[in-house]
């Protein structure tokens, strides 16, 4: 099945279930649907799972489950996949900077296979054409009949078969759906250190949810603190074990000069800059590659909970 097929399918679950999620639906100007999972909806926890999974396409699972105590007191966000290239990078890795006038936001979900711009489809494949479209915005604003058109035209379809769904990073399933994204910032770090991401089977993750905080910058701070000081990957995979522990050893987020201080941090130091910090920072803080064609299993990095403790807010609990 399309990715794009795939999501819209659940899109229509979550629809029908609207009012039980908090959330909002409705048509925009230029026909598409727009699905509000926090801008103006309140959204919550469930909610946030479900727009994980679309962002999945459908091709993974994610779940709120007990965390680890010694990391941070509540709960954490764990997602699965058997199909981690798929799901990961043509659908929920957040590629595309959707720009149109004055408004802006991050886009991922299967959307992206349909329009195929990036350069790391060449890498993957699964460009896809599908006579549904959905995207998925992490914005505190609802996009605008300009956004509808501007995915349409891209993905070749009217704008009419469009579903955008939008949750702002300080929401509870804006929040959410950022913190599942521990395993596809695994694969995107291996596919940046020249690893082909076909010898990879199938992955799982889980990292911490932080506390919802009082701007979408301080979420975007607590969110990656998440991953990179408390995410924990585990990948299977295929090939060779000298060739896993030497890019192994590079792939957590303690292999970057950046490593170390709060997001929030690092930003500041960095003048806001995102593109000045470090690419390498972005993935977990530990990461196991087990290999299926020898048995043999190779951990790296470490846990950092005095970083989330500060990133977090402890001291103000």
């Amino acid at each position: 099945m399309l990715l794009n097929d795939s999501a819209a399918q659940l899109c229509e679950q979550l629809i029908t279930d609207a009012e039980l999620l908090r959330i909002q639906a409705k048509k925009s100007a230029g026909g598409g649907t727009t699905i509000d999972l926090g801008c103006n909806a309140t959204g919550g926890l469930e909610a946030g799972l479900r727009l994980a999974e679309i962002c999945l396409a459908g091709l993974g699972r994610v779940d709120l489950v007990p965390g680890n105590p010694a990391i941070w007191p509540g709960p954490a966000v764990a997602v699965r996949t058997d199909h981690p290239v798929a799901a990961c990078m043509a659908s929920q890795y957040a590629g595309w900077q959707i720009s149109v006038g004055k408004y802006f936001a991050m886009g991922s979900g299967p959307m992206r296979a349909a329009a195929g711009i990036e350069e790391l489809f060449d890498k993957i494949g699964h460009r896809e054409q599908s006579d549904e479209i959905v995207g998925v915005l992490e914005t505190r604003q609802l996009p605008p009949a300009e956004v509808f058109e501007l995915i349409a035209g891209r993905c070749g379809v009217a704008a009419d078969r469009v579903t955008l769904l939008a949750a702002p990073t300080a929401s509870q399933a804006g929040g959410v759906q950022i913190v599942a994204r521990s395993v596809e910032t695994t694969l995107h770090k291996l596919s940046e250190l020249g690893f082909d991401l076909q010898q990879v089977e199938s992955g799982w993750g889980i990292a911490p949810l932080p506390p919802v905080a009082a701007s979408d910058l301080a979420a975007i701070g607590r969110t990656n603190d998440a991953i990179l000081y408390g995410g924990e990957v585990t990948l299977w995979v295929r090939g060779d074990d000298a060739q896993l522990a030497e890019i192994g050893a590079r792939v957590p987020s303690s292999a970057s000069r950046d490593h170390g201080q709060p997001f929030a941090a690092i930003f500041e130091r960095y003048n806001r800059n995102f593109y000045d910090i470090d690419p390498h920072l972005f993935s977990p803080a530990v990461v196991t590659l087990v290999n299926l064609d020898t048995g043999r299993i190779h951990r790296f990095g470490r846990l950092a909970p005095e970083v989330l403790q500060t990133s977090f807010g402890a001291e103000e609990c």
